[in-house]
C-alpha cells in the first residue's frame, strides 16, 4: 500500500513539472523603465516613441522619449522596447473565469448557485487562483477580469480581479462591484432537433417580470428602512444598488428586453446601470444615450439573433455604438466563454475590420470596461498615478498574427508569460526535432 502511495506521489509529481503553473509574481522592489515604444494610452492617444515608467506598482512618468529629458540612473532596470506596442491591461467582463475549470465537466464549475433571488451570493471568495486556464489568458494581454455569478434570475454580486496571485484575497482589485440580473425575456423560442423554432411571446413574461418587480420594492422599503427589525441578507446586498456605490448589470439581448429594463431601472430610480449582451442594442442607441446606461457587447464572432438580419451584423455593432456615443465594451459570455477568453483581443480587431476605429477599440477592452466597472481611477489607461497594469507586444495586440506579449506587468509586478498549451507545444517540438516558434 505504502509503495503505490509512493508511487503515486512520484507519478503526480513529475505532472507538476510537466505542466507547471506559473508562480505569482514577487511585489515590485525595482523601478521599470520602458523605452521607445509605440504606447497606446487606452483612452484614444498614442505615444509614437514613448517612454513609461513606473516604481511600486504605481505609474510614474509617461511621456514622448524624443522631448523629454531622462535622468537615467534613477531608473533600476531599463528595457527598450524600440518597434513595440505598449496597451493598458486589457479587462474581460462578464466571465466565470476561476469558477470554471473544464465546461463539460460540472464538478469543475462553481459559479451557479441554488435558489432564484441571489443577490448575496458573491463570487469573490470562489474565485480559483490556481485556475489553469488564466495563464492563457494573461499571454494575449488579458491581465482584469471580471468574475460572474449565473444562473436564476438574480445571480448574485460580482468581482473584479487581478490576473496574478496566491489566493483570491491577492488577486482582489475590487470587491463586489454590481448585482447581476436576467432580464426575462419577452419573447421566447423553441429548440428541437431541426434547430430553432420562431419567436413567439413569452407567456410566462409578466409573472416573472411582477416577481422581479416585487423583489425589488420589497428591497427598496428595507434598505430605507434605518433600523430593520430583522436582518435580511439578500435585500442587504441590495443597497449598493440603491445608493449608487454598486452597478446593476442587466443580461438582455432583444431590443424588447432592452426597452423593458430600461423602464424598470428607471422606475426603481437605479443610478447606475449597464446592459450585458446587447445584441440588439444598435436598435436602440437613443434610448440607451439619453438615459446614460453602457452596454457590455455580447460575442462579436457569433450570428445575429433573428434569420432576416444581416449575417454580418454582430461585426458593425461596435462601430454603431461609437458613433451614437454609448459607452461601450467587449465581453466573451456564451459558449466556451473561458476557454475561449484569450480571444477577446480578437474580438475588438474583428470590429475594427468592420469600421471602428482602432483606438476606440482597444479603449472598449481598457478604459471604457474599466469606467463601467468602477475601477478607471485605478487601471485602464497608462498614465501618471494609475497602477501599473500594463504589457508589452511585439505588433497589434488585436491581430491574432502579430499579439506576441513579451512583457506583462501586473501592478508592476513582472508576470511569468508561460501556460501549458506553451509548454506541451515546447515539449513536443523538442520530442519531434521540431523548432519552437
Amino acid at each position: 500500500m505504502k509503495k503505490i502511495l509512493f508511487t503515486s506521489l512520484i507519478l503526480a509529481a513529475a505532472g507538476i513539472v510537466n505542466a507547471q503553473q506559473p508562480v505569482p509574481a514577487k511585489k515590485q522592489s525595482k523601478s521599470v523603465l520602458l523605452m521607445n515604444g509605440i504606447c497606446h494610452v487606452g483612452n484614444g492617444k498614442v505615444i509614437q516613441n514613448s517612454v513609461v515608467g513606473f516604481k511600486d506598482g504605481v505609474i510614474t512618468l509617461v511621456g514622448d522619449a524624443t522631448v523629454m529629458r531622462l535622468d537615467m540612473t534613477q531608473w533600476d532596470t531599463t528595457i527598450n522596447i524600440a518597434g513595440k506596442h505598449v496597451y493598458p491591461g486589457f479587462i474581460a467582463p462578464n466571465s466565470t473565469l476561476g469558477l470554471t475549470e473544464i465546461e463539460a465537466i460540472r464538478a469543475t464549475s462553481d459559479f451557479n448557485e441554488v435558489g432564484y433571488m441571489n443577490p448575496h451570493v458573491r463570487t469573490q471568495q470562489s474565485y480559483n487562483t490556481d485556475s489553469k486556464i488564466t495563464p492563457t489568458v494573461r499571454t494575449n494581454g488579458v491581465l482584469v477580469a471580471q468574475i460572474t455569478p449565473r444562473g436564476g434570475r438574480i445571480s448574485g454580486t460580482s468581482s473584479i480581479m487581478n490576473l496574478d496571485g496566491w489566493n483570491w484575497e491577492d488577486a482582489t482589485l475590487k470587491a463586489d462591484d454590481g448585482v447581476h440580473i436576467n432580464w426575462p425575456g419577452y419573447y421566447s423560442r423553441n429548440w428541437s432537433e431541426d434547430g430553432p423554432g420562431p419567436y413567439e411571446r413569452n407567456k410566462n413574461y409578466a409573472e416573472r417580470r411582477a416577481e422581479l418587480e416585487k423583489f425589488f420594492a420589497e428591497a427598496r422599503a428595507y434598505c430605507m428602512t434605518p433600523k430593520p427589525a430583522e436582518k435580511n441578507l439578500r435585500f442587504e446586498a441590495m443597497r449598493g444598488v440603491f445608493n449608487g456605490t454598486q452597478m446593476i448589470y442587466i443580461h438582455a439581448d432583444n431590443v424588447k428586453d432592452i426597452a423593458e429594463a430600461v423602464t424598470f431601472s428607471n422606475k426603481f430610480g437605479l443610478k447606475k446601470v449597464s446592459i450585458v449582451g446587447g445584441a440588439e442594442s444598435y436598435k436602440c442607441t437613443e434610448l440607451l444615450k439619453i438615459n446614460n446606461i453602457s452596454v457590455m457587447l455580447a460575442r462579436v464572432h457569433n450570428l445575429p439573433m433573428r434569420a432576416d438580419e444581416d449575417v454580418n451584423q454582430p461585426y458593425k455593432t461596435a462601430k454603431i455604438l461609437q458613433a451614437a456615443g454609448v459607452l461601450f465594451c467587449f465581453e466573451n459570455s456564451g459558449d466556451q466563454e473561458v476557454t475561449g477568453l484569450r480571444n477577446l483581443p480578437f474580438l475588438a480587431g474583428t470590429a475594427v475590420a468592420w469600421g471602428l476605429d482602432k483606438e476606440a477599440a482597444i479603449a472598449a477592452l481598457t478604459s471604457n470596461t474599466a469606467k463601467m466597472l468602477g475601477i478607471g481611477d485605478l487601471v485602464g489607461t497608462i498614465e501618471e498615478q494609475k497602477q501599473a497594469t500594463l504589457f508589452v507586444s511585439d505588433g497589434d495586440a488585436l491581430d491574432m498574427k502579430t499579439n506576441k506579449v513579451t512583457h506583462a506587468f501586473i501592478q508592476g509586478k513582472s508576470i511569468q508569460l508561460i501556460n501549458e498549451q506553451q509548454q506541451l507545444y515546447e515539449l513536443y517540438s523538442e520530442k519531434y526535432g521540431l523548432e519552437a516558434k
